[in-house]
């Protein structure tokens, strides 16, 4: 029989944090299709919510913003159209925000138990966001096949955008995960943000009707660069980006990012006595 010897190493597992991710990376999977499965397993409207929430909306602030208040599309777009562009990056935003925020304290019982990267966890919940998106995206070739729209080339850039609409949110998600589990109070701030958010943000109508020299402050929310950078894939020639805007949207996507990213791993020890 032969013995094995077990060395416990102080800061080992710090130091191998980053190559843990990708050893656990079944684990990934595994929490990623079992919220899928919870989110659609058993449900009555689960899948037509998903097409009705986004659809409903767009016909909203369509005969808002376009008929009511006559704000001015991209171009000859159709007004649901860049309605609709504008709609799909917040809500893969906004869903996946609040579903990283709120992950480790859905899973506190694992965290509690096991060992693994905690990071696994925010991330793997933005992947039910990410189902959702695609599955709003058919909408959005129906709406496309409705007008007789086209797109251009652009739309072949539309894959980066989406990797930025997940930065833009796994990095604030990262930060106030880390702060929810601590202080549960942080749990109510989430819903405010997405509520303001929707209406701050180019959703419902163009950046473009921003006055020029408000614009860069206007840029400060980095999901309008997301939004236009969408638009711009989706209506191709009919919507232009603000690219100083664009530019430092992705410099603060990468701040929030690193700041989200720092503070999860600096309180990550103590989450096991929080959850």
């Amino acid at each position: 029989m032969t013995l094995q010897t077990l060395i416990i190493e102080p800061g080992l597992a710090e130091r191998h944090y980053w190559r843990d991710l990708w050893r656990y990376r079944e684990l990934f999977f595994v929490l990623a299709w079992r919220d899928v499965a919870v989110r659609y397993k058993q449900t009555i409207i689960g899948l037509a919510w998903a097409l009705l929430q986004p659809f409903l909306t767009m016909v909203v602030f369509t005969v808002v913003f376009g008929k009511l208040a006559k704000m001015p599309t991209e171009g000859d777009a159709p007004y649901a159209l860049l309605v609709f562009a504008g709609l799909l990056p917040w809500q893969f935003f906004s869903s996946s925000l609040s579903s990283a925020s709120n992950s480790l304290i859905g899973n506190a019982n694992l965290i509690s138990k096991v060992y693994f990267p905690r990071l696994i966890v925010p991330t793997a919940a933005v992947v039910v966001s990410f189902i959702d998106f695609l599955i709003s995206f058919s909408i959005l070739v129906l709406v496309m096949v409705w007008y007789q729209f086209m797109p251009g080339w652009q739309i072949l850039t539309l894959p980066f955008f989406v990797l930025m609409a997940f930065l833009a949110a796994l990095g604030p998600g990262l930060w106030i995960t880390a702060l929810n589990v601590k202080y549960r109070d942080f749990r109510y701030v989430i819903p405010f943000i997405v509520s303001m958010g929707l209406y701050v943000s180019p959703v419902g109508f163009s950046s473009s009707v921003i006055p020029e020299q408000w614009r860069l402050l206007y840029s400060l929310n980095p999901v309008v660069g997301v939004i236009d950078g969408f638009r711009w894939a989706i209506l191709g020639g009919e919507a232009q980006i603000y690219w100083p805007g664009f530019i430092l949207s992705w410099c603060l996507i990468g701040f929030f990012l690193w700041l989200g990213i720092r503070q999860f791993r600096k309180m990550e020890k103590s989450f096991a006595d929080f959850v």
